[in-house]
């Protein structure tokens, strides 16, 4: 890989670790106000919030200028949401602004490998790319935890470096997270590819949006990658917070550190999915989808694990199956939407299509907390659910594959250049 990947992965690294170190801080204030359980998985949606509602817009930004110049505005504002959740601004408004700069950060940050990248190395890319994401999670949320450790700010205000109470000091330790991932955002290479000017009229935005929904929804490999990913995304995001309320519930973690870590063990999992799924070719990619089957049985199994050293074996297996078979769909998803509409606006598709789907799915969850079922009910019933819809979308693409050969669209290059002109897949 050229120098430039690895700057990329640089950048990514520390952006993605701050996200989640603040997302537990923020957990945690919200925790020390006596704020209600359902707002937990609210944090998540405040998040994700950004992500749909300005998905027609922030692709064509993407598209309009060098990415790595997208990537530092969006940092930018990534700095802002985390120095207003400093100045004790509400931590579900401070971290919807953070959420603001991911979602226009996100289509650059995929975008510039297809543009970077031959996309032979684009399922490597997004290997090392997932796993490095998925370890600057596991890392942003143990630091996340270890950040409300009031021994730990304790010692770091002993170098008069931070003289702050516990959550101002963790908050200013995760500003210089984002820092860092700026001044990488400097250093990524300019791709050369030619960008689209950004069209001032919102109405053209929102129909070339739609119309870019419309032909990866329609496209046979678009269509059951997106479906995977939308699926895989929007249980994570759930997961996230729900793993924090069963670890104290099954396994008797009352702190958060201990529940932190527990969500890191996931994480953990995740990557190791990611790396081993980084040799998987683009032809092979569907070949994964019975792997979503077992992630979601394994969820059914988690409400009998009391063990702590169960839990963890379990977490990984979770994890791993997640990151096993997710890396591969992204990789083909990004080609397809690259092939059909081009990086930015393809991966502000499937941003609006996942985290849609985030927003839905942590809602359900805090309605269900608000009725007050068990969490073991809950774990249960998104483990059927991700069993279920994983199972549907392998006979989708079976069907797909018997009727239309949907495999070979990966050799078509003339047929993805006549279906990006006329929206029409057959």
């Amino acid at each position: 890989m050229p120098l430039g990947f690895y700057i990329i992965m640089a950048a990514q690294f520390f952006s993605a670790l701050a996200d989640n170190a603040i997302f537990i801080l923020a957990i945690e204030i919200l925790r020390s106000n006596n704020a209600p359980l359902e707002f937990d998985p609210l944090l998540k949606f405040s998040f994700s919030f950004f992500y749909v509602a300005l998905a027609a817009f922030v692709g064509a930004f993407a598209d309009s200028m060098p990415k790595w110049r997208v990537m530092l505005i969006s940092n930018t504002i990534k700095i802002g949401g985390c120095l207003l959740l400093f100045l004790d601004v509400h931590p579900l408004i401070a971290y919807a602004i953070i959420g603001l700069g991911a979602a226009a950060y996100s289509p650059a940050k995929y975008g510039i490998l297809t543009e970077y990248l031959p996309h032979r190395k684009l399922v490597l890319a997004n290997g090392w790319i997932e796993g490095l994401t998925v370890g600057a999670i596991i890392m942003g949320i143990v630091l996340g935890g270890e950040l409300t450790n009031k021994d730990l700010v304790a010692w770091f205000n002993s170098f008069d470096m931070f003289l702050f109470d516990g959550a101002h000091t963790g908050i200013a330790i995760v500003g210089i997270f984002y820092l860092l991932a700026a001044i990488f955002n400097l250093f990524i290479p300019n791709t050369g590819v030619d960008h689209k000017p950004l069209r001032n009229n919102p109405l053209y935005l929102l129909h070339d949006f739609w119309h870019c929904v419309k032909l990866l929804w329609r496209d046979k490999l678009g269509q059951i990658s997106l479906a995977t990913t939308t699926l895989a995304w929007g249980v994570a995001g759930t997961l996230q917070v729900l793993v924090l309320t069963w670890a104290k519930h099954n396994l008797g973690l009352e702190d958060i550190q201990g529940q932190t870590r527990m969500v890191g063990v996931v994480a953990l999992g995740m990557a190791i999915g990611a790396v081993l799924a980084s040799r998987i070719n683009l032809r092979n990619a569907p070949t994964v989808l019975p792997v979503g089957i077992v992630m979601g049985v394994s969820f059914v199994c988690m409400p009998f694990i009391t063990d702590i050293y169960l839990a963890i074996a379990m977490l990984i297996l979770v994890g791993a199956c997640g990151g096993f078979f997710v890396v591969p769909m992204n990789a083909l998803l990004q080609h397809r939407g690259h092939v059909l509409m081009g990086a930015g606006h393809s991966i502000a598709v499937q941003n609006f299509n996942e985290n849609l789907s985030i927003l839905v799915m942590n809602v359900f969850y805090a309605f269900l907390i608000f009725a007050s079922l068990s969490i073991n009910v809950i774990v249960v019933f998104f483990g059927v659910l991700v069993a279920v819809v994983m199972y549907l979308i392998r006979y989708w693409h079976n069907y797909n594959q018997k009727r239309y050969n949907s495999i070979a669209l990966l050799d078509n290059v003339d047929h993805a250049h006549n279906i990006r002109k006329t929206g029409k897949t057959h």
